[in-house]
């Protein structure tokens, strides 16, 4: 299993595909009806889906496996309370998955699918990123969002800080994290690049495009991955990482004794500059879109 994509609902999509495109560095994956679809270099049909509507939504966040390790989710899943769509044969998309649409007990929007036509990778560039690495949303009970990550999903909790929860599906060390925040929505995506030069260039690139860093650079604890975040102009908060952990299976989970800073220090380095007002007023703009009856 792995993380393959992150739907988005919004008003003038062309104007974020092609800020995704350039300076952000992704690929034209192709386009159906409303929506635009873009790809990063790895094998994967695409990374970001972008709809036009009326409202800004997220629409959903996009695992793909084997028939097999998507059918346990889907068995789990109906035995559970949550609500759930029935299996859908075909989406009309890149990769052609077959799946089914979950959400999480705060409404957050999950989909799992099976791509019935396989995707080649293309020769990895510093400019551009190599896969979707995590996405983080905002949670009133993270600790709920977790246990539903690992007792239906089958995923594995990674660590756990004084304000975020960190869960994986494969070696990576987290795909999914919830932070601590009153609104139920998106906190921000992550785009893995080649290597820790690469998120330093993007910097230079984005500055350059007039979309300064929001907070960065630095090194996290958890994971241990560089990073730089920065708020897109269609409001979203959109990072680069590079040298993500990948870890086995008896990684222990971190608690949030293990994750202290010295006072004024947020990251390894403590160097970051960071536009709290920025980031913040972002936390508020991607809301979950409600799972159809």
């Amino acid at each position: 299993m792995r993380l393959r994509s992150v739907e988005l609902e919004m008003p003038d999509r062309a104007a974020a595909a092609a800020f995704l495109q350039t300076p952000w560095g992704l690929l034209d994956a192709g386009t159906r009806g409303n929506t635009s679809y873009l790809r990063a270099t790895s094998d994967q049909a695409y990374t970001i889906a972008v709809t036009e509507a009326p409202k800004k939504a997220v629409a959903s966040i996009t695992f793909a496996g084997s028939k097999a390790e998507v059918d346990a989710v889907f068995a789990r899943v109906q035995k559970s309370d949550l609500k759930h769509s029935q299996w859908i044969a075909s989406f009309d998309e890149p990769g052609r998955g077959a799946g089914f649409y979950v959400s999480g007990p705060e409404g957050e929007p999950y989909r799992f699918v099976v791509e019935q036509e396989k995707t080649a990778a293309l020769p990895a560039e510093r400019t551009r990123p190599l896969h979707l690495s995590h996405v983080a949303l905002n949670s009133g009970n993270r600790e709920a969002a977790t246990r539903m990550m690992v007792d239906v999903f089958g995923f594995r909790l990674s660590d756990r800080t004084r304000i975020m929860n960190f869960v994986r599906c494969d070696n990576t060390h987290h795909c999914i994290a919830y932070a601590d925040n009153e609104n139920f929505s998106l906190n921000h995506i992550a785009f893995e690049m080649i290597d820790t030069d690469a998120v330093m260039r993007g910097m230079g690139r984005l500055k350059d495009a007039n979309c300064p860093t929001a907070w960065g650079p630095g090194r996290h604890g958890p994971g241990n991955n560089t990073f730089s975040y920065f708020v897109a102009p269609f409001g979203a908060c959109i990072e680069y990482t590079a040298e993500v952990q990948r870890v086995t299976d008896d990684y222990k989970v971190g608690a949030p004794e293990d994750w202290k800073w010295p006072p004024g220090r947020g990251d390894h380095w403590g160097i970051a500059s960071r536009d709290d007002e920025k980031l913040i007023a972002s936390s508020k703009t991607f809301p979950y879109r409600p799972l159809a009856a």
